[in-house]
């Protein structure tokens, strides 16, 4: 029992040791955005769903990475605001599945034609929601769901998603990243986002470890029906949403598990649907309960899964016609703990970047921040890098 324990863990960690440096990479670039756009900016520029809006939406989201916990309470806060629900749904999406540090992951763990799944099948995605949405949805449901929204139920995250860090100096975008307030900005931005990821970062890591080390491959093989390739792969996108909501794992935290899967009998079309179902995850579905009501939270549980599906089969296809589809053998879970090589130097390197930033984050007041990240909505105030270079409880200036 203490050997399997004692396997599931070093699984764990050697996967955490893996990722380190690309996590602290993506939500560095993440950080240095959200730091020079505010969320006002974001707001005004979604205001309809027409495509060049919906772009403009996957564009800011796929740049403002979050957690999906986070991304739904932002998207939720943009709706209430003015923004339509098609493009902050858009932003949602594109927050939580086409970002740098995913792709980043995906080729680490798993092989660089899932990173190119990812582009692939998100825009997909969200061009295929957006179409549903135009033809299914009716106006009376909208309007019973901004009612809903604007009654201001907690979810979680609502504190992080009501706060906006942004540099409100004037000046070029490099000279405000450059300045005193931007560096408080980032750094800001930069902890706040790892706060939000980590929970659920280590529960899938765990739970990658444990299916890895604990559940026979053969199970595995069996469920995806590896034994009949067309059925597999007619079976893989249809199910792999499914095991994604059950997994209660959001954002980065699927990724482990997804190569788990993958190794183990998951179609590529299915692998990609999995890692796209983060935003369909059962307490996820709860909180769209509570944000827009349950007809709407429903709606949009059926036309995400549908996507979801849709890019499956789409990435499927392409990547087997062009013949690009990877093959289960070079996917290895690591398990060999720390070793000296490229990754062990590029973890040093990041983890003392990400040093530097939270002892900025300490020194310029963040720590009250982080006990508002679950505020209700609104309950935080505007948190400018402005203001903390005026004035915060540490009397550092910034």
């Amino acid at each position: 029992m203490l050997a399997a324990l004692g396997h599931a863990l070093l699984i764990t960690g050697s996967m955490a040791w893996e990722i380190t440096w690309a996590l602290i990479l993506g939500f560095g670039l993440s950080a240095i955005v959200q730091a020079l756009v505010s969320k006002q900016t974001v707001v005004r520029l979604l205001g309809d769903d027409r495509p060049r809006t919906l772009a403009v939406a996957a564009g800011l989201g796929a740049a403002s990475s979050s957690c999906s916990y986070a991304a739904v309470a932002l998207a939720r806060s943009l709706f209430t605001k003015g923004a339509s629900f098609t493009a902050a749904m858009a932003f949602e999406i594109a927050s939580t599945n086409l970002v740098v540090e995913l792709g980043v992951i995906l080729a680490l763990l798993m092989g660089w034609q899932f990173t190119a799944a990812e582009f692939v099948g998100g825009p997909f995605m969200i061009i295929f929601v957006a179409l549903a949405f135009r033809v299914f949805l009716r106006q009376r449901l909208l309007n019973d769901a901004r009612a809903q929204s604007e009654r201001g139920l907690a979810g979680s995250m609502e504190g992080h998603a009501a706060m906006d860090m942004s540099v409100r100096a004037r000046g070029s975008l490099l000279r405000r990243l450059a300045s005193g307030q931007g560096y408080t900005a980032v750094s800001h931005v930069f902890v706040m986002e790892w706060a939000a990821i980590l929970r659920d970062l280590v529960i899938g890591l765990l739970i990658a470890g444990g299916v890895a080390a604990w559940v026979p491959p053969d199970f595995w093989r069996s469920f995806f029906i590896t034994g009949h390739p067309v059925a597999a792969a007619i079976w893989g996108p249809l199910v792999g949403p499914f095991v994604a909501m059950l997994s209660f794992v959001c954002s980065i935290g699927n990724v482990p598990l997804a190569a788990v899967l993958w190794k183990d009998g998951l179609s590529f079309g299915g692998v990609t649907a999995f890692i796209f179902a983060d935003l369909l995850i059962l307490p996820i579905l709860n909180i769209y309960r509570k944000y827009y009501g349950a007809r709407m939270a429903a709606f949009v549980l059926v036309w995400f899964y549908a996507a979801m599906a849709a890019a499956g089969y789409l990435v499927e296809a392409i990547f087997s016609l062009l013949g690009i589809v990877p093959a289960r053998s070079g996917v290895t879970i690591p398990d060999s703990g720390v070793s000296w090589n490229y990754t062990t130097w590029l973890n040093i390197v990041f983890l003392l970047l990400a040093t530097a930033l939270l002892v900025r984050f300490v020194r310029t007041g963040g720590g009250p921040m982080l006990r508002m990240m679950g505020g209700s909505p609104g309950s935080s105030p505007d948190h400018s890098a402005h203001d903390h270079a005026t004035h915060h409880p540490t009397g550092h200036q910034a």
